[in-house]
């Protein structure tokens, strides 16, 4: 979409006429740090997901849950419980 000068300078009347000439730079302040917050957020995102992939794509092995009968987990609570009494 390619606008002239023309179209230009009436979009800009307009907004005056709607906004008035104290408004508009308020207007244009929060639209650009607008902008801005949501280019950041879209690079956070971003970096996070390279984190991410590079975290899942090292090789580290999730931890493995074993199973154990209660007796055994029984045993081993005691155990700890001892060697931390110690």
């Amino acid at each position: 979409m390619n606008f002239g000068t023309t179209e230009i300078l009436l979009i800009v009347a307009v907004l005056f006429l709607l906004f008035g000439a104290t408004r508009l730079p308020q207007l244009a302040k929060s639209l650009g740090q607008s902008r801005k917050a949501f280019r950041e957020g879209l690079r956070e995102a971003e970096e996070d997901e390279k984190t991410e992939k590079s975290r899942l794509s090292s090789g580290v092995a999730a931890p493995q849950i074993t199973s154990m009968s209660d007796e055994e987990l029984a045993a081993e609570m005691r155990r700890r419980a001892e060697a931390k009494q110690s």
